[in-house]
């Protein structure tokens, strides 16, 4: 990403956050709740947490959680969430633009939920980082549309949306160390902002790196 898509990017994502008011419902990602509920609490990293309902869900079941997003007034929101829940003890906000800046330390859980955006990201790059950023033991998540919503007949902006496989292929992870645990497409409601009745098909990937 050059210095230019960087700051641009940084420049869509703070005023969307600052002129629009609640983007988000506050509520966790439904396919994280399906992919975390069993796991065990350690320490996690929430890359693109936006409002925090993510981590803040996290830190409400015993996690100590960083999250990381680009816009200043996001991570604001963030840290009202959590202090409204009873939980900042257990969440710290770090704004980063990701494929530029990355968090030090590493994780037991990474949880990267629809880093997908108008304005262009090194994904390659971040998902990599993410893998490394890793612990022993830990787990990987990535969700990410897999392609727009049945309704959007004229698309906004173009976008590429990465297939199961490709993710894999880019993310390249020794087979010896990690073991895919969950490799799936999830469809889900979706309403227009016209009340218009629809799906979205959304991709998952779990994958556990292996212990020390």
């Amino acid at each position: 990403m050059t210095e230019n898509t960087a700051l641009r990017a940084a420049e869509f994502w703070e005023a969307r956050y600052r002129d629009g008011g609640r983007l988000w419902s506050g509520r966790p990602n439904p396919l994280l709740v399906r992919e975390a509920s069993g796991l065990g609490p350690g320490n996690a990293l929430d890359l693109g947490c936006g409002e925090g309902a993510d981590a803040v869900w996290l830190a409400s079941r015993g996690w100590q959680v960083t999250g990381v997003d680009i816009a200043h007034t996001a991570l604001e929101r963030a840290a009202l969430h959590a202090a409204e829940a009873g939980v900042s003890d257990r969440a710290v906000w770090e704004r980063h633009v990701l494929g530029e800046t990355f968090p030090e330390g590493s994780f037991d859980l990474v949880n990267a939920q629809f880093l997908q955006s108008p304005i262009a990201l090194d994904q390659r790059r971040i998902l990599r980082r993410a893998a490394a950023a890793v612990s022993a033991g830990g787990t990987l998540l990535i969700v990410m549309h897999a392609g727009w919503p049945s309704w959007q007949s004229e698309p906004p902006f173009e976008v590429e949306f990465p297939t199961l496989q490709s993710v894999l292929d880019e993310l390249a992870l020794p087979e010896h160390d990690w073991t895919v645990q969950t490799l799936d497409t999830v469809r889900s409601v979706s309403v227009s902002p016209d009340g218009v009745d629809g799906f979205r098909d959304d991709n998952v990937w779990r994958i556990r790196r292996g212990a020390a």
